[in-house]
């Protein structure tokens, strides 16, 4: 059975913004996905780094209509240590909710929040 997420989109209000936050705080670079292959004319979009078969990607997304924040659903990026980027969200305009803490034999988490009022989790095994 595959996992059960598929794709995730964190909307966003600000993309300069939010695409500054994800790539100081998880130290990746995020990719444009072309708003005429997305068929949704005003869509902008860009996808986290993704490989094929192995969890769920996602992207920062705008649309009008689809405002940012006050979301129950929390979305979890794999960390080596969870810490580390859990340290750099506040130079990077986020607020961190929870400082990394045990999750017993699954590992340890962080919950942070990000320039455009999205919560988001940070999980690592150490």
């Amino acid at each position: 059975m595959d996992n059960p997420v598929g794709w995730f989109e964190i909307y966003v209000d600000d993309m300069e913004r939010a695409r500054a936050f994800y790539q100081k705080v998880l130290q990746v670079e995020l990719e444009r996905i072309d708003a005429e292959e997305a068929a949704t004319p005003g869509l902008d979009m860009w996808a986290f780094p993704m490989s094929q078969g192995q969890g769920a990607a996602g992207a920062l997304a705008r649309m009008a209509g689809m405002p940012a924040g006050g979301n129950s659903v929390i979305v979890y990026f794999n960390c080596a240590d969870c810490a580390a980027e859990a340290g750099r969200v506040v130079g990077a305009g986020g607020r961190v909710e929870r400082e990394k803490f045990s999750i017993g034999r699954y590992g340890n988490i962080a919950i942070v929040q990000d320039t455009e009022g999205n919560v988001i989790g940070l999980h690592s095994m150490q």
